[in-house]
């Protein structure tokens, strides 16, 4: 990767605050109003002896990377791409690649260092377990991440214009924060419905995160379905995408 091209497109996000909001800080402020309801810092015997709040920040964390991939990542690339930017760039030494590559390397940074604050502060002002099985819970988070630049990426490839990548973006967004648990953790959801949502990137990224915050190594299924997803996904942004 062009170090020059991944340190000048790190500058140009640090001077969009719209995304860091949305990013790094939103999630953790999702989970500061949830925590401040009087009834989520309480056991609740239906989510198997969690609090709301301790459920809820698995989901936090995962709403910090669909911000970045589904989000950001695409309003991004087809703004570039709109622009006339990648034909500019794909005549000259820096190859379309290289600005790919640091684009999702600029979101999946920022995504996990926001994260990082959500387990922080959930630790810090809400008294939530820090993750019991950290290397699972890291693993699982990686993948997590792959999983959503992966899906950003195919948003990006079939969308002409940025008007076209936010309201394709728009339509994939809110149907993973529902896999992700944003509405309905996944341990209070019905069981077929939780078995079907499972068998989505962000329900079993949802599960695997649970499972090692639990102390549990996450389970090999859930996280072949994000491995599967991720490879599906970079396939078909491979295959649909266009530098013009």
């Amino acid at each position: 990767m062009n170090t020059a091209v991944l340190r000048t497109e790190f500058r140009l996000f640090r001077r969009e605050p719209a995304a860091w909001f949305w990013i790094f800080l939103f999630p953790t402020l999702l989970l500061v109003i949830l925590g401040s309801i009087p009834s989520f810092r309480h056991v609740d015997t239906s989510m198997g002896g969690l609090r709301p709040i301790d459920a809820y920040v698995p989901v936090a964390v995962l709403v910090a990377l669909l911000m970045s991939g589904v989000q950001a990542l695409p309003q991004a690339l087809t703004g570039y791409r709109e622009r006339g930017i990648l034909r500019r760039m794909s005549a000259t030494p820096v190859r379309p690649s290289a600005l790919l590559s640091a684009h999702m390397l600029v979101q999946g940074v920022v995504a996990l260092a926001s994260a990082l604050l959500v387990v922080v502060v959930g630790r810090v002002a809400f008294d939530v377990t820090l993750p019991q099985q950290p290397a699972g819970y890291l693993l699982a988070l990686l993948l997590a991440a792959a999983a959503a630049l992966a899906l950003g990426n195919v948003v990006s490839a079939l969308s002409r214009t940025t008007k076209i990548a936010s309201a394709i973006g728009s339509a994939v967004f809110f149907p993973m924060m529902f896999c992700a648990g944003v509405w309905l953790p996944i341990q209070s959801m019905p069981h077929t419905l939780a078995r079907v949502v499972q068998l989505t990137p962000f329900g079993a990224a949802a599960r695997a995160l649970n499972e090692a915050a639990s102390g549990h190594w996450p389970g090999w299924a859930h996280l072949g379905v994000l491995v599967l997803w991720t490879v599906l996904l970079t396939a078909g942004a491979a295959r649909w995408f266009r530098w013009e």
